[in-house]
């Protein structure tokens, strides 16, 4: 789950994490009373919220001098798709923005904390390059990126956080300061479950200060059960909806922009399913695991939410049944079917449990199902009929 960045700015100044003054607003005339109640003469930052990096390239992050500029730039882009390199080429929808006070900037840096794998820790990164994106630094220049492991049962050491400020060039009088805005990210990612933390940029000012100029956080979603102030974060408006509703169900979804929508039980099963779709010359519309002991309102759920897609013009149905049974997952279709209008070819291959019960059951139905012999077989039969 990600949240907004006035979200995460809230949660890290808990924690200590220095942030500029700030105010979200929903329209034009929130922006211009945002920015005359953060007073001064300006500048004033207005920045889109939404969940994708590069706002600044693709226009939706101003800098402006006048409370009327804030709601005259609010009013361009609240309620319009706003296009970077992370949303596609629809974009995402603005609702509201974030205005916030300026700064004496003297440097942009970098500072994340992500959970490295390979250590199985916490690993602290910082980086001179901040205000890029840290991928483009990474595939260029990796020996620009410093790295702390943080060992969980000690922390953050107070000596790796100043190794890293040093390796940044950071004057002596800032090292500290370095140090606290670590140990806070630190303490903010351990009391929310953060799988993620970006500081991009974090500046430095020309006072000596250190500030988070944006912020973005994401979170393990198996955890928030323990965060319910977290959950309540969760903004709706930026996730697929079908991927909402297939939470509502259990369903592991993810949307694709190919046209062959897929059904299996098992994610290993599920992705050598689109890979066998893509060998045989189709385009998987979706990820879509049901899971090893699917229900039939599972299943019937599913199907409805794979039809839901308008690109999609043929559904491969991959079903091995071992705990799933093959007689529940042809229930679930049929019962489907007769929900909505199945306009586009079916294809199924299944096997294991019940198999024999299942193909009867579909073909007693009616419906209008390609049967095939193994997932090769249907990966053809699913692509053939895709294209008509």
């Amino acid at each position: 789950m990600n949240i907004h960045e006035y979200q995460a700015k809230e949660i890290l100044r808990r924690h200590g994490v220095a942030t500029l003054r700030n105010i979200v607003a929903s329209s034009p005339d929130e922006a211009k009373a945002a920015a005359q109640e953060l007073g001064g003469n300006g500048p004033w930052v207005v920045k889109a919220q939404i969940h994708a990096g590069g706002r600044g390239k693709g226009g939706g992050v101003k800098l402006v001098k006048t409370p009327q500029e804030a709601h005259d730039f609010a009013k361009a882009i609240i309620g319009k798709p706003l296009v970077t390199h992370q949303t596609g080429p629809g974009g995402r929808i603005v609702h509201r923005v974030l205005v916030e006070e300026g700064c004496a900037i003297d440097r942009e840096l970098y500072l994340g904390m992500v959970l490295d794998r390979a250590t199985s820790r916490l690993a602290l990164m910082a980086s001179a390059e901040g205000g890029v994106e840290i991928e483009e630094v990474a595939a260029k220049t990796p020996e620009k990126i410093f790295r702390e492991a943080i060992e969980p049962v000690v922390g953050l050491q107070g000596f790796q956080a100043r190794k890293l400020g040093a390796a940044l060039g950071l004057p002596g009088g800032s090292l500290g300061k370095f140090a606290k805005f670590a140990t806070g990210l630190y303490e903010a990612v351990l009391a929310t479950d953060a799988s993620l933390v970006e500081i991009n940029p974090l500046v430095l000012t020309k006072g000596g200060d250190l500030v988070a100029l944006d912020a973005k956080m994401g979170f393990d979603d198996n955890a928030l059960f323990r965060h319910a102030e977290i959950r309540a974060m969760r903004d709706p408006n930026e996730e697929d909806p079908r991927e909402v509703q297939a939470q509502e169900y259990d369903l592991s979804y993810i949307g694709l922009d190919g046209n062959i929508g897929c059904m299996v039980n098992g994610a290993g099963l599920a992705m050598a399913t689109m890979d066998i779709v893509k060998v045989a010359g189709g385009s998987p519309a979706n990820f879509l695991d049901v899971g090893g002991g699917a229900s039939e309102e599972k299943v019937a759920a599913a199907l409805r939410i794979i039809l839901a897609d308008k690109n999609v013009k043929a559904v491969f149905i991959n079903i091995f049944g071992g705990i799933m049974r093959c007689d529940v997952l042809a229930s679930g279709v049929v019962a489907a079917a007769k929900q909505v209008s199945l306009s586009v070819p079916v294809v199924v291959r299944m096997e294991g449990t019940n198999v024999e019960q299942g193909k009867k059951i579909l073909a007693d139905s009616g419906l209008d199902v390609t049967a095939a012999v193994d997932m090769a077989d249907g990966a053809r039969k699913a692509v053939a009929a895709a294209k008509g």
